[in-house]
């Protein structure tokens, strides 16, 4: 599907980005692949591994979400959207909510706004699953942009739509840039690990089968849909005894913003999601030609009172899972085997 096209990734050079940039180079054989972000030092050290001169199609653009001018021009040309730019960091966002809604929210209407110019094809949006019933301001503005981009299909060039928009809700990336595991591990030295609370549970995804569930959907997305990925759930303890078996867990509290289990998808939400094998797909409204639809292709919508959430999800990892997984991920450019892509979703 991306052979021969133009693809371009916002927050590029992010730990998303540069796992989806090695995969798309290693598998496809595309026109053109651009990394969009604002910081020029991580896209020079990304070009030490990924250089134009490797790699012909590679093209390296300095540019924020928030210049919406800029995303015009950059989107020109350009075939598949992947946005990845986003304020992710919870504490930072409640310490900044002006700079957290001008990246997270005016952004997203930027590439709605240029992607709808441009005439791209599909765009899809990464999420969170902090933008379910969401309790901090990182997950608020994403639940605003997950309504900014679903609402866009209903505007995309009528009669005749070029543009579609979907997105991808899913949980706490292992081994991220700024995510828990790296913290651990750098902490792992004096002894002691910080435990917000021992009751605290998190859904997990690697950068490789976040990946590769991110071209599937860009696959088969029609728009207007947000596809949640079925991952595996973990106590927090675990994983602090996963990384550190020897060290002591200090409790330290919850801290603002911070939810004890994590939900991707609420009750109210369940009501309009129907389920497949590998992933749930979440719609603004069940209609009798959508219900038709997805009832044909295998899915099954979901049962009144429905919720998606790490306390109760019936898929764990164990301590040794995580164990071996960390082993797995330690390279940052390391190919892992994933379970997707998958086969029940509508061709």
């Amino acid at each position: 599907m991306l052979d021969g096209k133009t693809i371009l990734i916002t927050g590029g050079t992010g730990s998303f980005g540069k796992k989806m940039t090695q995969i798309i180079l290693d598998k496809y054989k595309p026109a053109k692949l651009i990394i969009f972000s604002r910081d020029e030092l991580k896209q020079f050290e990304m070009s030490q591994r990924f250089s134009m001169k490797k790699y012909p199609c590679i093209r390296y653009l300095i540019g924020d979400v928030r210049d919406k001018e800029r995303l015009i021009r950059a989107f020109q040309g350009v075939d598949f959207v992947i946005h990845a730019a986003a304020l992710k960091q919870v504490p930072a966002a409640e310490y900044n909510p002006e700079e957290c809604i001008k990246t997270n929210i005016n952004g997203a209407m930027n590439v709605i706004d240029a992607a709808l110019i441009n005439n791209v094809a599909k765009v899809v949006a990464l999420s969170t699953d902090k933008a379910s019933s969401p309790i901090n301001l990182y997950g608020a503005t994403k639940l605003c942009s997950d309504k900014l981009f679903i609402a866009a299909n209903v505007y995309r060039g009528i009669p005749k739509p070029s543009t579609t928009f979907s997105v991808v809700r899913y949980g706490n990336v292992v081994g991220s840039r700024g995510s828990v595991v790296p913290f651990f591990k750098e902490r792992k030295k004096t002894g002691v690990l910080p435990i917000t609370d021992p009751r605290m549970t998190r859904f997990w995804i690697t950068l490789d089968q976040g990946v590769h569930f991110v071209l599937r959907i860009l696959e088969l997305a029609v728009g207007g849909e947000i596809f949640v990925p079925k991952i595996p759930s973990m106590n927090i303890t675990d994983l602090a005894k996963a990384i550190g078996p020897d060290c002591k867990q200090e409790i330290i509290g919850i801290r603002p913003g911070e939810k004890i289990h994590e939900a991707m998808i609420g009750e109210d939400e369940g009501r309009n999601t129907f389920e497949y094998n590998e992933c749930y797909v979440m719609l603004s409204d069940v209609t009798p030609e959508l219900l038709e639809f997805h009832t044909k292709h295998g899915g099954q919508l979901c049962p009144e009172g429905f919720k998606y959430t790490s306390d109760v999800n019936p898929e764990s990892i164990s301590i040794e899972e995580l164990q071996e997984m960390l082993t797995i991920i330690e390279d940052d450019y390391s190919i892992e085997k994933t379970r997707w892509p998958m086969t029940d979703l509508p061709q």
